[in-house]
């Protein structure tokens, strides 16, 4: 599997959670295809078929990117 540069998982999951909370205060047609589009590629970056287990792998793959920086002797740089 190809694993995915951390700036991308955080901005499907920050796509996300902006999906949910504006489908859940209006849900419409509109909405429900925002919040649908966003849990697909949620679902494709991280390689699982359902939103939950997409969500379980985001943060698996964060607590990876965050252990990896730590065990390193550069200082943290920005992802590019």
């Amino acid at each position: 599997m190809i694993v995915p540069v951390e700036k991308e998982v955080r901005i499907a999951l920050a796509r996300f959670a902006q999906a949910r909370i504006e489908y859940d205060v209006c849900p419409t047609g509109r909405t429900s295809r925002a919040l649908e589009d966003a849990k697909y590629t949620l679902c494709v970056i991280t390689g699982v078929r359902t939103a939950e287990q997409a969500l379980v792998a985001a943060d698996t793959l964060l607590e990876q990117y965050s252990t990896r920086r730590r065990g390193s002797d550069r200082p943290d740089w920005p992802d590019r």
